[in-house]
């Protein structure tokens, strides 16, 4: 049956020809006959007592009966509201208002069940782009949330579309009947509670900063991982699908849907977001703890548009400012460990290691940077306005990495602190190879050690970082102290041999210089036994270079006057190749002389070569 007010115009009085009836008889005409209307589909429904259990629901019967209600409702409403302007003290709104409580209970328990019944399903996703946009009136305010909706499962999509837009007639019933406060109560207890149990069910705590200074890293961490797998469910799918919800089902009031998503979720998201700012206060940070400060840095950058968006109300602007800190707070600590690191390489005080292999110093660094640039984003970004202010002799060439044409760009800013900490430690290391008493074992020292700096560079995202100059920069200072390692430490039996090797020269001369070539062989290869030279490649580079400049001119020097002091003669050209080609393993002769490998007694026996 069709109400008297089933659009918002007041209705204006039938045209007969009849005069025209005195407003409050009009009224108390207008209001009989309404009431006489709603009484029998209003009681229908009347709910016994204030209970919400009992069976029958509303929005379970027909539609049509569903839509007969709610205009019900709306047209009583307008007829009050016209009967209090024409005659106030009419005694048929006292019925008139007895009824509609009657209805709003009827509303309020259709309402909760919907809610109570649906609860974790309304939450599982986002409601579907379509809805939104059919049944809000305010799509502009919303548009930026509703344009990640893409893909909708039209199943379950379909049964939350329904859902939804049932919440929101009862909830645009109850606002326009003037029982919106009522509604959002419901709403209010009913959402909050799945957001809470959800952050619950997800490992989220509310810890304070004592609690957390208390803990052990170990424990701290785990509960960090915890934080890290549950931020983007947290933020991407509840918070985010509690906002278009909300939006959607209190679209008719600008005020409700703010203050309902207000008090159910803001609470819960700022418990969510104080975590990593605690974190950062962690008073047992140290370098090792690092990464994991850049996970929860990384996370919430990544999620900081979506919070802006989700938490875009005035009320919650709190939400939006608690994960900015939470952010200058991680960034400050990073900033901190970063210097930290320089200055723990720059007081490193360990010793050289035997054979001139690589120092642990080098291996922990560049082991630590290689990690480090796998977060190249999150640290663009932490040390953007934090550029390297170097002190060093070098020009500044040396530190600038060609991959940015401006200085001041992130990936420039980053590169530049990259290259910076590496020289850090390549001016450590040449420090440290003073220590060693033979030069040429110190040459050798930095070239392992910057070789291994080079291939770490180069087998990780650390060669995009530095530019593509950086690796053959410093591929060829390997090289220039290879070169200088071979000069100082062969130059002994380099210089044993005439320069002209086609010149006739005495016996005498002949006897002197194998003299020489032995003691200076046997001096470098007893000396140079126990170093090393740890990778394969520049191993055998190595050994390719000091043939061909040893055995290949002692070879023709060999072949053309051994004949004529033969008792002096102690390596033939063979075997100089096979003592080279054993070298650099490290465990060649000890601190007597006799030799420790391949289980030779002999001092000059010639080596194995099952390597």
């Amino acid at each position: 049956m069709p109400g008297f007010f089933s659009s918002s115009k007041t209705p204006s009085p039938p045209h007969n020809s009849s005069p025209p009836s005195p407003p409050h008889k009009f009224s108390d005409t207008l209001m009989e006959d309404t009431l006489n209307n709603a009484e029998p589909i209003i009681t229908r429904w009347e709910l016994d007592g204030n209970s919400y259990c009992t069976v029958s629901n509303l929005f379970q019967e027909s539609r049509a009966e569903v839509k007969q209600f709610l205009d019900t409702v709306i047209d009583l409403q307008h007829a009050m509201q016209f009967v209090v302007k024409e005659s106030s003290s009419s005694q048929l709104l006292v019925r008139a208002q007895n009824l509609m409580q009657t209805a709003t209970k009827r509303l309020q328990k259709e309402f909760y069940t919907i809610l109570s019944g649906n609860r974790y399903f309304l939450d599982s996703e986002n409601v579907s782009k379509e809805s939104t946009r059919s049944s809000s009136s305010d799509e502009d305010d919303n548009v930026e949330i509703e344009a990640r909706f893409n893909e909708v499962s039209i199943t379950d999509e379909g049964e939350k579309v329904s859902i939804a837009v049932d919440l929101k007639a009862i909830a645009d019933c109850m606002i326009e009947a003037g029982y919106g406060k009522e509604c959002a109560m419901i709403y209010q207890l009913n959402r909050k509670s799945v957001i809470d149990e959800t952050l619950y069910y997800l490992g989220v705590e509310n810890l304070c900063s004592s609690t957390v200074q208390k803990m052990e890293w170990e424990v701290l961490e785990k509960k960090i991982k915890t934080w890290l797998g549950a931020v983007k469910v947290a933020v991407s799918t509840l918070f985010y699908g509690e906002r278009i919800l909300c939006d959607q089902v209190f679209s008719i009031s600008d005020n409700i849907r703010e203050s309902c998503f207000t008090e159910i979720a803001k609470d819960s998201a700022l418990m969510l977001f104080t975590f990593p700012e605690t974190v950062a206060k962690y008073k047992k940070l140290s370098l090792e703890k690092m990464f994991r400060i850049l996970d929860l840095y990384d996370s919430i950058s990544e999620l900081m548009s979506e919070i802006e968006v989700i938490f875009g109300f005035d009320s919650t602007s709190v939400v939006k400012s608690q994960g900015l800190t939470g952010m200058v707070k991680l960034k400050e600590a990073v900033r901190t460990m970063l210097s930290e690191f320089e200055t723990a390489i720059k007081k490193d005080t360990s010793k050289v290691v035997p054979g001139g292999g690589i120092h642990p110093l080098t291996r922990y660094v560049m082991n630590y940077l290689i990690f480090l640039s796998d977060y190249s984003g999150p640290i663009s970004d932490i040390i953007a306005d934090w550029p390297a202010r170097v002190k060093s002799p070098l020009p500044e060439s040396y530190l600038l990495s060609p991959i940015a044409d401006d200085v001041d760009s992130p990936s420039c800013v980053v590169s530049v602190r990259l290259s910076w900490l590496i020289l850090v430690l390549l001016c450590k290391l040449d420090g440290k190879a003073g220590f060693y008493n033979d030069v040429a074992l110190s040459y050798l020292f930095l070239a392992n050690n910057l070789n291994y700096v080079v291939s770490k560079v180069r087998e990780s995202s650390l060669k995009l970082l530095l530019g593509s100059d950086w690796i053959p920069n410093h591929e060829a200072k390997v090289e220039q102290y290879m070169r200088n390692y071979e000069r100082v430490g062969w130059i002994k039996v380099m210089t044993s041999l005439p320069e002209d090797l086609t010149a006739e020269i005495s016996s005498t001369e002949v006897n002197e210089c194998f003299c020489k070539f032995n003691s200076g062989f046997e001096e470098a290869y007893r000396k140079q036994s126990s170093w090393v030279i740890p990778d394969p490649k520049l191993r055998d580079e190595v050994k390719i270079s000091l043939a061909k400049k040893i055995v290949s001119a002692y070879r023709p020097f060999y072949e053309k006057h051994c004949g004529e002091v033969k008792s002096i003669v102690k390596f033939v050209p063979d075997d100089l190749q096979n003592y080279l080609s054993d070298l650099f393993y490290g465990n060649g002769f000890s601190e007597n002389g006799s030799t420790t490998s391949h289980g030779s007694t002999s001092t000059w026996s010639s080596p194995s070569r099952g390597r």
